[in-house]
């Protein structure tokens, strides 16, 4: 199954080591679960995780792209050629739901959820990474 994860959730990893968005990067790579990227979102978590507020105490902007080339070379790299702009409100949602459509995700998990309202009509479900966490403690 392959996923989106929305900026919002690799932010709040990095605040905290307690939360589900920590605990779900921590469970990557995963035989549950893929998650999809193309070069827009990827340069999105670049530009917003590099910000000296976004680092964790004492880490470094190289760092975090470290982290964040990890990410991707563990990701199914997604090429975009329709765009569904405009679709929601944000610009920037816009390309979090181009990914996942592109790449047949079933989820993005992101802690906006409210935002991607109208994903579903695109058989596309937002959820939380405390929900998404849930669904895959679920027995099958």
């Amino acid at each position: 199954m392959r996923v989106i994860l929305d900026t919002s959730v690799l932010v709040a990893a990095t605040r905290s080591r307690n939360g589900a968005s920590f605990q779900l990067l921590s469970m990557l790579p995963s035989s549950q679960f893929e998650i999809a990227l193309t070069v827009s979102l990827y340069t999105e978590w670049q530009s917003v995780l590099t910000r000296p507020e976004h680092l964790p105490p004492g880490a470094s902007a190289e760092a975090a792209i470290g982290f964040l080339r990890y990410l991707a070379s563990i990701a199914h790299l997604q090429d975009v050629h329709f765009l569904w702009r405009p679709f929601l409100r944000d610009p920037d949602d816009d390309m979090v739901l181009e990914c996942a459509v592109a790449s047949s995700s079933r989820y993005i998990v992101t802690h906006n959820v409210k935002d991607f309202k109208r994903c579903a009509e695109l058989n596309v479900q937002a959820v939380t990474p405390a929900e998404f966490l849930t669904f895959l403690r679920r027995p099958t």
